[in-house]
């Protein structure tokens, strides 16, 4: 059925059996948007259609009625002849891989140049194998952190149009009225409709909590039509919907609903980490609430760019890749903050650990000197960090370590959190005894443990495979002398103090690049990986094609121009994918000053206006 209405689409979005939400990748290069002719509907940027790729997802419902031959060849259950398609075109790109945000996929390959990266990136990411829709009942406990016997969960299990509205929002959609934005997400129970009183709930809502917590009416409901939005009354669970009037709530995900007592739906984790970074300034002064403002829009427009606020004050953008930052700091040009601005050259993240176990047990005393604590910092054993970024929940990382990592059961109970963050690859331990009111102080400990762990002492970059135990507390009777004040800034000086007795180290990001090419030009990229620095681990002939597929790891340091670098070295016949495996330890002891870690840590802390040099022991480390 081509011309179709708005009357339509809502009829069939009853049928449950009936509708499809999926969406259509294929990896960079493969000219999807070439086959599909001249029309770029879903192409609602200028560079998606100048550069034949797509940067931002973008979703259209369309309406397919089979035959009765094609019927057949349906054995799930089916509500007439009649299909609703909820259709999202994703990039290809791995930088963009963000912007993939459905789990049932059409993938389309190249029967030439084989599997690529990217495309084990979103399969990972996004694939489900499970798609009988009667499994959804058991994936319930992977959308929603609450009980899985409450309301709104099983209202999520049986996709019940009469539940508790539950609607989990992926990204933001800028509209044509500058600062402001679609919301977008999708239905899980219960209907939403224009002027519905909901309750939003925020990525930092803690349910009995108001913080991050809104009761606001929906201002409108629609459908997103590729460059197009139409108005819609109400959308029942199973779809995907706008909503209008939400955006100012919300930073970039979120989840609606009308049931008192929900919780959050789960967050989005992503397969790629923003790694590499630039520092962005208004050439004009007097632009600077502009640019600020423009931040704040691009975060909302982007789920993976992090916009970060040095203490010196300098504004940071953080991105995938070399691609993604350069559409980030053309959408904040153009588009966000709608100014000229001026960016440092590409700078990549470090991240900091421990060697060792700390050589003494480190004591920090309150500012008042009536509460103490004694620390020690030790190594995450090989592959616990990877497990943690994996995300399992609570309960299962306790025995999880128990039974993998051979931790007391004890200790693996008393785990306090995660950090940075919450979810970060460092943890917090409580190994006391009997200690009076340790639970008083708990939260100010964590809250200090957080702010260390984001802000490591060496260069205030974020720490990563750290385990931190808490051996001895020793607390003043009267609550008003360990309150937050005393207690936070205590636990990062014992923080910080564990690491510098623990022969701290830094880590630097590696690229794992993919790259495809004629037999004749390998010699060719091995020349620039080498001047490159990077380090070839495969290399294989894709077989019954003259193809070969090289693969390697790359310094995120040394990838900046590498793209263009390899083109030319190959008479553009190399089409690489870089996406970001794993950390690696820099070699070199960061307080050896001929050594590589001890200059990054002094370019770092240059750069972010800290004092030159790592602080000394002694402005942690109290004695008794």
């Amino acid at each position: 059925m081509v011309n179709f209405t708005v009357d339509q689409i809502r009829a069939i979005m009853d049928k449950k059996a009936s509708i499809r939400n999926m969406s259509v990748i294929a990896h960079a290069g493969i000219i999807a948007s070439a086959r599909a002719g001249e029309t770029h509907f879903t192409d609602t940027r200028k560079e998606e259609q100048e550069r034949y790729i797509t940067i931002k997802s973008t979703a259209i419902s369309l309406f397919y009625e089979l035959s009765e031959n094609d019927l057949n060849f349906i054995k799930q259950s089916k509500d007439g002849s009649g299909f609703l398609i909820n259709l999202i075109d994703s990039p290809g790109h791995v930088d963009f891989s963000s912007e993939l945000i459905l789990d049932p996929i059409f993938k389309v390959f190249d029967a030439i140049m084989n599997f690529r990266k990217e495309e084990t990136a979103k399969l990972i990411e996004k694939l489900d194998i499970k798609l009988d829709s009667e499994d959804k009942k058991y994936h319930c406990e992977l959308l929603y952190e609450g009980p899985p016997e409450d309301e709104a969960a099983m209202g999520i299990k049986s996709c019940d149009p009469k539940g508790p509205l539950r609607m989990y929002i992926s990204k933001m959609v800028p509209t044509s009225d500058k600062g402001r934005f679609y919301t977008f997400g999708r239905v899980f129970s219960g209907v939403v409709s224009t002027g519905l009183k909901v309750r939003i709930l925020g990525l930092n809502y803690t349910p009995g909590k108001k913080a991050d917590l809104y009761l606001k009416r929906i201002q409108r409901t629609i459908l997103m039509m590729g460059p197009y939005v139409e108005p819609i009354e109400d959308v029942p669970c199973g779809n995907i919907v706008g909503l209008v009037g939400v955006d100012q709530f919300l930073v970039k995900t979120g989840t609606i609903t009308t049931f008192e007592q929900a919780h959050n739906m789960r967050v989005m984790k992503f397969s790629i980490s923003p790694v590499v970074r630039v520092a962005v300034e208004a050439k004009n002064s007097a632009d600077l609430p502009k640019l600020v403002e423009g931040l704040k829009r691009l975060a909302k427009s982007d789920p993976m760019v992090q916009c970060i606020i040095e203490e010196s004050g300098e504004h940071i953008i953080a991105g995938a890749g070399e691609l993604h930052l350069e559409i980030c700091l053309k959408d904040l040009e153009e588009d966000s903050a709608c100014i000229p601005i001026k960016k440092s050259d590409p700078v990549v993240s470090y991240r900091k650990r421990v060697s060792e176990e700390s050589n003494v047990l480190c004591l920090s005393k309150s500012p008042n000197k009536h509460n103490q604590l004694y620390m020690k910092a030790r190594p995450f054993p090989d592959g616990l960090a990877e497990d943690i970024d994996k995300g399992e929940e609570l309960k299962a990382r306790a025995r999880y370590l128990a039974e993998k990592y051979e931790w007391d059961v004890a200790e693996a109970r008393k785990i306090w959190c995660f950090g940075p963050d919450g979810t970060g690859p460092n943890i917090l331990t409580d190994i006391t005894k009997g200690v009076q009111y340790l639970n008083e102080i708990k939260d100010s400990v964590v809250a200090g443990f957080q702010w260390a762990t984001k802000e490591g002492a060496l260069c205030e970059e974020n720490m990563r495979g750290v385990r931190f135990d808490v051996h001895e507390v020793t607390l003043h009777a009267d609550a008003i002398h360990r309150g937050a004040g005393q207690i936070i800034p205590t636990a990062r000086r014992c923080l910080y103090a564990s690491v510098l007795t623990a022969q701290p180290r830094l880590m630097e990001s590696i690229y794992l690049v993919e790259i495809q090419c004629p037999e004749q030009v390998v010699g060719g990229i091995y020349g620039v990986l080498n001047r490159k620095s990077g380090h070839v681990f495969e290399e294989s002939q894709v077989a019954g094609t003259p193809m070969f597929v090289v693969k390697a790891y790359l310094l995120v340091n040394e990838s900046f121009g590498f793209t263009a670098n390899l083109r030319s070295n190959t008479g553009s016949q190399a089409f690489p994918q870089c996406v970001f495996n794993h950390w690696q330890i820099l070699p070199g002891d960061p307080f050896d000053n001929s050594s590589r870690p001890c200059q990054v840590v002094a370019e770092t802390r240059k750069r972010k206006g800290l004092k030159e040099g790592i602080p000394a022991l002694d402005n942690f480390l109290d004695k008794l």
